[in-house]
């Protein structure tokens, strides 16, 4: 049996859970602080982690409040990182509030941290507030940092692109977390492309006679670029379609594209021709977004107070990390300093 290493976690800017999730996975058996300001996910992690804490905003923890925190993880928001976002880095508001991560590092001193974030944090303000944070991540003191652009398509069939950074007490160090290869993971779904968004309908996206079409965006939030569906499935029967297909793949964030209803049945034909088990393309399931990112089936269906929208569920799905890489992050700094 694998020996489970009890942590208390600092889970800030916690979302629906894939941080304490993607560690329980890893091994670790999680007593979770979380904090968060989205009242839908605070419903979802409080369902699905019965025993956890809520403490309110990241603004209003102070460590002397909490008991002794092994470790901290925090996605902060990454909108003004991002090509989606206004290109504000640092100076934006939202992403300013990873100095409130770094406060709480400092008055907890967690024996180690996970900092995920967008590829765009590399480059923005011309690198500078990336290594403006890692300066501030030093000056901590004691901390040992490493860090490594990972992709879910190493494990789920996403492309999804995430900046992970592990701290850790040097003293502890039995090696290196990273790097986490990408055979570590390796989705075994083949998948097919058998269209382009950007053909068809307003902001690029697909429809269908059935509706507005939802997917995973592009970087711009505004043109999901492919369509693509599992090889060999038929979407005619139902059994077939709970199964998660089709996808739409190579873009970074979940979210929905916006429409009108009523795309030509000539450009639906179109498709056949490319791959003849594609008789249409639907919307996406909030199952699928849940799967695409790790999580149990359901996850997001139900808070505490009862069912949880459609709309929630994607918006949830789009925010969170993704659990698989988690995990992967998780084993190697429990093999490294466990």
């Amino acid at each position: 049996m694998t020996k489970k290493y009890k942590i208390n976690l600092l889970d800030l800017f916690s979302g629906i859970g894939g941080f304490h999730l993607g560690l329980k996975k890893a091994g670790f058996k999680v007593n979770s602080y979380f904090s968060e300001i989205d009242k839908y996910a605070i419903e979802v992690y409080k369902y699905n982690f019965k025993n956890s804490n809520y403490v309110k905003s990241v603004t209003d923890v102070r460590g002397d409040e909490l008991p002794k925190i092994d470790a901290i993880t925090f996605g902060s928001p990454c909108q003004d990182f991002s090509i989606a976002g206004k290109g504000k880095g640092l100076k934006g508001n939202r992403s300013s509030l990873i100095s409130e991560a770094i406060r709480l590092i400092s008055e907890c001193r967690p024996s180690f941290f996970i900092w995920e974030n967008v590829k765009g944090t590399f480059s923005s303000n011309n690198g500078e507030d990336f290594w403006s944070i890692i300066q501030a991540f030093a000056n901590i003191g004691g901390y040992r940092l490493e860090w490594q652009l990972l992709n879910t398509n190493w494990f789920l069939p996403q492309n999804r692109e995430r900046l992970y950074l592990v701290g850790y007490t040097s003293g502890q160090s039995r090696g290196q977390i990273f790097p986490v290869g990408q055979s570590l993971g390796e989705a075994t779904n083949e998948i097919d492309i058998i269209g382009d968004t950007n053909k068809g309908g307003q902001r690029g996206a697909i429809h269908s006679t059935k509706g507005i079409v939802s997917a995973l965006s592009a970087t711009d939030y505004k043109q999901p670029k492919q369509i693509a569906a599992m090889r060999g499935r038929n979407l005619d029967n139902p059994s077939e379609r709970r199964s998660g297909q089709p996808i739409i793949v190579n873009h970074n964030c979940l979210t929905e594209a916006i429409g009108r209803q009523g795309s030509s049945k000539e450009y639906i034909n179109s498709l056949k021709k490319i791959n003849k088990s594609i008789g249409y393309v639907r919307r996406l399931t909030p199952i699928e977004c849940e799967r695409l990112q790790g999580f149990q089936d359901n996850w997001t269906q139900t808070g505490v107070n009862g069912p949880i929208s459609d709309t929630q569920r994607y918006k949830m799905c789009g925010n969170a990390v993704t659990v698989d890489v988690v995990e992967a992050v998780g084993q190697r700094i429990k093999n490294v300093l466990y």
